[in-house]
């Protein structure tokens, strides 16, 4: 009983998120505090269990590149950018799209998607401005593209960090199973960003002669203070690539990172923190409590569970089921919080399997989940993140305004993630 309330409370909180009829993070926050009350989350573990409450890890990670990417905004470095993104475009709408949407999918292996979005969107809304285009259309092709291009690498995406220490697997194995799937998949959805978005291509001459005309090195405001950012960043960078030798989380990362930036930087710590998107950490906040409650109530797992015991030792049916359900599920339920419920019942499936089929098992689930985080605007951490950019450079983004372009990335991604799993492990 517990569980059929616990989804009833998160089905109509999504649909008030879908429709936009109340604010967003008033409804999780509503949502997550009835849980709470009904008994329906695990209390005060709520704060502190890995598996059933508040991933921490994420809300701090968001929370330390938000400040980074504040400081490194005071610089212009986000204007010399983004002209010299224009000028090399030629303001030519879909060559702009095709540019941003290539630095996006290949510094998100690097970097987590998370941060490269947040690193990208703000000069995207710039040199959109610049040439009086919609940003709407560049941001949500760079949120899709940093979905694609994060699922290559273990650190790429959060939900593979979590089924990479879960199922052993190491950088290199994730390289050499997602990564080739990956660029096929990124050069299809280049070609159909080109049928998507071709109502919002929009060239206007004269403001691209004005863009041409711009010295990006003008925009430069402080040459002393972009050198130290950069060092700090380069920092930040190596770290995360390593974080997996060191074993330091990157939300540790990111945090000291963020203080070492405000420390060379010599800015007012109350402008720094004015920068920080507050609505959207207390949004993943409320959210995760959320799927916290459906998580401790058992909905989660029956699902899962379920759906394991329909394919019974038919691991080809199995690795199908895990990768279509986890899309589904996973752009529904928010694919961080998803994984790690799911992962210990792919464990437990995988132990009973043939080596190669079990290891075919894994690498399905990841490009599920991955590729799920496309379906809808929460799907992802990456998703919430720039749009709450979006909102707050007046370029607001309605759920289905994203929902609609990523339900049909998603359906397309899967199903070619299910040919290559069926190709390359089963026939």
């Amino acid at each position: 009983m517990s569980g059929i309330i616990a989804l009833a409370i998160f089905i109509t909180a999504f649909f008030f998120i879908a429709t936009e009829k109340v604010d967003k993070v008033k409804v999780v926050l509503v949502a997550a505090g009835l849980m709470a009350v009904l008994g329906l989350i695990p209390g005060a573990e709520v704060f502190f269990s890995e598996h059933e409450g508040i991933d921490w890890n994420v809300i701090f990670l968001l929370l330390g590149m938000m400040i980074i990417v504040g400081v490194i905004k005071r610089t212009g470095a986000f204007d010399y950018l983004a002209i010299w993104a224009a000028k090399r475009s030629r303001g030519r709408p879909y060559r702009l799209m095709v540019m941003l949407m290539a630095i996006t999918a290949i510094a998100s292996p690097f970097l987590d998607n998370v941060t490269t979005i947040m690193l990208v969107a703000p000069v995207t809304v710039v040199v959109c401005r610049r040439l009086d285009i919609p940003a709407q259309p560049y941001l949500i092709a760079e949120i899709l593209a940093s979905n694609i291009g994060g699922a290559a690498t273990l650190i790429g995406d959060p939900p593979n960090i979590i089924i990479g220490s879960r199922a052993g697997f190491s950088f290199n194995d994730f390289l050499i199973n997602m990564a080739p799937i990956v660029v096929v998949v990124f050069v299809v959805f280049v070609l159909l960003t080109r049928v998507m978005f071709r109502k919002s291509f929009r060239y206007n001459p004269d403001n691209v002669a004005e863009v041409m005309a711009l010295q990006e090195r003008r925009a430069i405001t402080d040459p002393a203070l972009l050198v130290r950012c950069m060092i700090v960043m380069a920092g930040v960078v190596i770290a995360f690539g390593l974080h997996s030798v060191f074993h330091i989380e990157p939300s540790i990362i990111a945090l000291v990172g963020a203080g070492v930036m405000v420390l060379v930087s010599r800015e007012d710590v109350s402008d720094v923190i004015s920068e920080v998107e507050w609505p959207t950490l207390v949004f993943f906040f409320g959210l995760f409590a959320m799927v916290s409650g459906l998580t401790h109530t058992g909905v989660i797992e029956t699902i899962g569970t379920w759906t394991i015991d329909v394919v019974g030792d038919n691991y080809f049916a199995a690795a199908t089921g895990l990768l279509f359900g986890s899309a589904v599920l996973g752009a529904f339920f928010d694919n961080i919080p998803y994984v790690a419920t799911m992962a210990p019942i792919v464990e437990g499936l995988v132990e009973g399997a043939p080596a190669g089929e079990g290891e075919a098992l894994w690498w399905a689930f990841a490009l599920g989940a991955d590729f799920g985080g496309n379906g809808t605007a929460v799907a992802a951490s990456a998703n919430v993140v720039a749009i709450g950019i979006a909102a707050r450079t007046g370029n607001h983004i309605s759920f289905w305004q994203f929902t609609r372009y990523g339900l049909i990335v998603t359906f397309l991604t899967t199903v070619m993630a299910w040919v290559y799993v069926a190709l390359r492990y089963f026939l």
